[in-house]
């Protein structure tokens, strides 16, 4: 995802959101991702990979995430 400028963003850019990880990652070292409610400063949901905490990350609007997660517990997408 990039901002108007058209660069990247990484996790660190998103301040003031708490990360948050999947109920359904577990304790294991598995596929993991980390989401953090980032409305105030970027108007929509981050998304980053919990094994790469600084890395890229990728901001949805939340009408985007929301279809995506109904999707997801729908089986219409296989997230396994």
């Amino acid at each position: 995802m990039t901002t108007n400028s058209g660069r990247a963003l990484m996790a660190s850019e998103f301040e003031g959101g708490a990360w948050k990880k999947s109920s359904y990652s577990g304790g294991s070292e598995g596929q993991c991702i980390e989401c953090a409610d980032v409305m105030q400063t970027h108007s929509g949901i981050a998304v980053r990979d919990s094994k790469d905490p600084e890395g890229p990350a990728l901001l949805f609007g939340t009408e985007a995430f929301t279809g995506f997660t109904t999707a997801v517990k729908d089986g219409r997408i296989n997230a396994s």
